[in-house]
């Protein structure tokens, strides 16, 4: 088995632009959920967490003129890709590069805000090619080119967990060089309203693994992290920030949008993603959870937590309370996050919990840790039980 490092990251969301921006809110237990600002929508007494950008801020920050066709999932996409190639120092055109994106809404923000005049006049009807998920990223991956495969994955929340497995499976079978993978998606009606038809908003602040948790609060971002062989690493003489250890899929298919109760999905892709990284659970020093704070998804997550850590459960913690649940780049937003815990030695907090559960036997950590990692496990979870999970470990010494 090849050994997959990350050599580049780069991250954009209701926290700011940049891994120097989310870092800081991470240690500071700053939370960028706030209310409704971007979004068009009657729904106002939802908080979400918002990139705090217009699209023509974010088009100016990227240089793309109002005349170009272009949709805000592609525009959060630009400004993280943009980032990991710079901290990847990617100037290697010889290199056989990937790029995998994980999306599901593409560039639905648009057609909601255009459908009548779809209907009436046409005038806007460039901006129907620009809706389905696939043309969001070559949106992305043509403002940087030089990539000699683009790809888009669309598994609800677990996209972009998956979009990062494909990545690492081309490279382990030397179909290219380096893989830049992870997700983007802006917040839309057609989030909002569906996930308010479903009950599962909260019109407060998130509580993860709280008693009296309500809900979920929605977000949005991209994140990307930069992938490739140790030998690849090696000869560009890359500084290598850690390793993609394993990583497994799993589907129980109990339900469309619920989870097993028993978590049998979560257990299974979070067992697998051990053995493929030749860990035991107590090698697991945190847990980056999926932590939605719905009703389902924590007693689910939770109960396959104890069932596969028993006795000995590593830290755990949510950082949707800072972003917000941004969906299917929810796996991409979290390995960064989980990447600067591994790098930076500490734990996020769970912000805004104060009750146990009572059917589970942990508690999350609800105070910023300073502590060093070696292995972190972050878990993705989409609908119909579409469950991910990732092993980031620090670099061995010898990493090839």
């Amino acid at each position: 088995m090849r050994s997959i490092v990350i050599t580049g990251a780069g991250i954009v969301s209701a926290l700011g632009l940049g891994l120097d921006n989310t870092l800081k809110a991470l240690k500071n237990s700053t939370s960028g959920i706030s209310s409704i600002r971007y979004l068009d929508t009657i729904h106002r007494k939802f908080p979400v967490g918002e990139v705090k950008y217009s699209e023509d801020e974010l088009r100016a920050l990227l240089d793309i003129p109002n005349s170009q066709i272009v949709t805000r999932t592609a525009l959060l996409g630009m400004t993280a890709l943009q980032e990991a190639f710079a901290t990847a120092n990617i100037n290697n055109s010889r290199l056989r590069m990937a790029f995998i994106s994980g999306t599901t809404v593409g560039g639905m923000e648009k057609s909601e805000r255009y459908y009548s005049d779809f209907l009436n006049n046409d005038s806007k009807n460039d901006y129907i090619a620009a809706h389905d998920c696939g043309a969001c990223t070559e949106m992305i991956a043509d403002h940087f080119g030089g990539f000699s495969m683009v790809s888009t994955v669309s598994t609800a929340c677990s996209s972009a967990a998956n979009a990062i497995m494909l990545g690492a499976n081309l490279i382990m079978e030397r179909k290219i060089d380096m893989a830049i993978a992870g997700g983007s998606e802006c917040i839309t009606k057609f989030h909002l309203n569906g996930f308010n038809t479903l009950m599962i908003l909260d019109s407060q602040r998130c509580r993860p693994f709280d008693r009296d948790r309500a809900g979920l609060n929605l977000g949005e971002g991209a994140a990307y992290i930069v992938m490739e062989s140790a030998e690849s690493a090696k000869k560009r003489n890359a500084p290598v920030i850690c390793r993609l250890s394993g990583y497994a899929n799993t589907c129980d298919a109990y339900h469309q949008t619920a989870s097993s109760p028993e978590g049998k999905g979560a257990y299974m892709a979070m067992r697998q993603a051990l053995d493929a990284a030749c860990l035991q659970p107590h090698d697991i020093n945190y847990i980056n959870a999926h932590g939605t704070g719905t009703q389902n998804n924590d007693l689910s997550e939770g109960t396959a937590i104890m069932r596969l850590f028993g006795e000995h459960i590593p830290p755990v913690s949510s950082t949707k309370p800072y972003t917000g649940h941004t969906t299917s780049a929810a796996g991409g937003v979290e390995a960064v996050i989980s990447i600067l815990s591994l790098q930076h030695g500490f734990i996020p907090a769970n912000l805004h919990w104060q009750n146990p559960m009572e059917e589970l036997d942990f508690t999350p950590v609800i105070q910023y840790k300073e502590t060093p990692l070696k292995h972190v496990l972050s878990n993705s979870f989409g609908f119909g039980g579409n469950d991910s999970a990732l092993v980031f470990s620090s670099p061995a010494q010898d990493f090839v």
